[in-house]
């Protein structure tokens, strides 16, 4: 019991020597003036990320578009590369022959199907 009471006496010395504290004083006026000046600045910075996303959205737009052009065309110089060097052997070798294009096709009618029973 003794103990006890020796703990609870020098808990009470300890409580005695517990001031109160004290809290700063806050202007504040200045603290909604820098509250506001913040609330601008971000404001101001989400405006400029916002341009520039939009700016750069345009610009890949436009290269998009540059890219499909550039593609088409890419595509249509294969097809006359590839007519030029394997047609145009061809077409080259067919004048040498004398051949000329065909203008008009005239079907000959068979009323009798004897090339079909011949064996």
């Amino acid at each position: 019991m003794t103990t006890a009471i020796l703990t609870i006496s020098q808990m009470k010395k300890n409580t005695r020597k517990i001031r109160t504290a004290t809290l700063p004083q806050i202007d504040w006026q200045r603290l909604c003036y820098v509250g506001i000046f913040m609330c601008a600045a971000l404001l101001l910075l989400y405006i400029y990320q916002i341009n520039i996303l939009t700016g750069d959205s345009y610009k890949l737009s436009t290269y998009k578009k540059t890219a499909d052009q550039v593609s088409k065309e890419n595509d249509k110089l294969e097809i006359s590369f590839a007519e030029s060097s394997f047609l145009g052997g061809i077409v080259s070798k067919a004048e040498a022959m004398n051949l000329k294009k065909v203008v008009s096709v005239k079907y000959i009618e068979v009323l009798d199907p004897s090339l079909a029973n011949a064996k």
